[in-house]
């Protein structure tokens, strides 16, 4: 089978590593797979160099037809058996080039609960009908397209993430090495945080947090991983709350599981969220987790870990102090549970034999009865 990934970039993000990886996976069953991107460079990329990345370089809104025309010419000469997009201008892109160029299968993939605007609902809205069938990553990301009626019900479905459980697995090596590199001693409590430093990801809420319980804890640590435009102002607030020595940015890094070794806890601080890729990853190392119930976060939680309401600062610091007042038992327990529930409902081989499912599907088979099964 040929599948053509369109993204919109592959930049640091968890629909970026979703893509590549499934990418990955699908060349490692013998399929033929290429990955084209809107903009941007290309920093997430497949393991699999034989997948070839294409830049359609959408730079401006005036770089929009060449991209268009490039992105055609693509499909004209790889004629693929399947188009899968991901992330709203991919989608819309993938969707208007069907109104000139046939597309044997159209598959338009959503990743979040909000995608920050009306109008990119609208556009949803109005294309629907050009791509097969639609998916999103959780039960309540889904019900949120359908609040908003981007998407009519019965034509988007859930499709949960998938993570590998040999990358994301606890390494005690790792975990000596990494709490060495930051100079975290065996008596300090190493809390971490990953993801892009932008409004979405609230750290705010998460710093607020960390100094309500900084006096009582003054052997926590907190790292954050990621970069993006909150930098600047997320390094004032850290002076500003007087947790200079508490806090450190250490930005991109590419040895999230050993980070995760580290940690004693990890926790996502976000205002919304359609799945949460980083906590089902820490899940899948072993660690106690505490999350904003936002997206489909509890349903990737469930009973292995701590949530609190989102943008509500002294519940995340009083969920953070439960994690931190476990006994070494108790967080071996929980840690294991998550782990059990990450295999058991969202491993990697798991999702991408519901995605060669859906590929392979008779168009008229895309319906609702088709999503129960494919989730069971």
């Amino acid at each position: 089978m040929k599948v053509l990934m369109v993204i919109t970039s592959l930049g640091m993000g968890g629909a970026e590593k979703v893509v590549t990886t499934l990418a990955d996976q699908l060349v490692d069953l013998g399929h033929e797979v290429k990955i084209a991107y809107l903009t941007g460079e290309a920093l997430v990329v497949p393991k699999n160099k034989c997948i070839s990345l294409i830049n359609l370089e959408i730079k401006s809104f005036g770089s929009l037809t060449s991209g268009y025309l490039k992105l055609r010419k693509l499909i004209d000469e790889f004629k693929p058996d399947v188009v899968h997009s991901h992330l709203v201008h991919a989608n819309i892109l993938c969707r208007t080039l069907r109104l000139s160029k046939t597309i044997p299968k159209l598959i338009s993939s959503a990743h979040n609960t909000d995608e920050e605007g009306w109008t990119r609902f609208l556009a949803y809205r109005l294309t629907d009908k050009l791509a097969d069938i639609s998916t999103n990553v959780s039960d309540e990301a889904v019900e949120a397209f359908i609040e908003k009626k981007a998407v009519r019900r019965g034509r988007m479905l859930t499709l949960y993430n998938g993570i590998s459980t040999t990358e994301f697995v606890f390494s005690p090596q790792a975990r000596s090495d990494i709490r060495r590199e930051l100079g975290v001693t065996d008596d300090q409590q190493l809390i971490l945080a990953v993801g892009r430093l932008n409004e979405q990801k609230d750290y705010p809420n998460l710093l607020s947090a960390i100094s309500e319980i900084s006096d009582k804890y003054k052997n926590i640590k907190l790292v954050i991983v990621g970069d993006g435009p909150q930098l600047n102002k997320l390094e004032e607030k850290v002076k500003l709350l007087g947790l200079n020595d508490k806090v450190k940015f250490l930005g991109l890094r590419s040895d999230i599981p050993s980070l995760m070794s580290a940690a004693d806890i990890f926790t996502l601080s976000s205002a919304w969220e359609g799945f949460g890729l980083v906590v089902a990853e820490a899940m899948a190392c072993n660690r106690v987790v505490v999350a904003t119930d936002c997206g489909g976060v509890k349903e990737v939680v469930g009973n292995a870990g701590f949530l609190v309401p989102s943008k509500d600062s002294q519940k995340l610091a009083a969920a953070l102090e439960l994690a931190l007042n476990l006994s070494d038992d108790e967080c071996l327990q929980i840690g294991a549970k998550a782990r059990q529930r990450v295999i058991k409902h969202y491993s990697l081989s798991t999702a991408v034999q519901k995605w060669l499912h859906l590929y392979s599907a008779p168009i008229h088979d895309l319906k609702i009865p088709f999503a129960n099964e494919i989730q069971r």
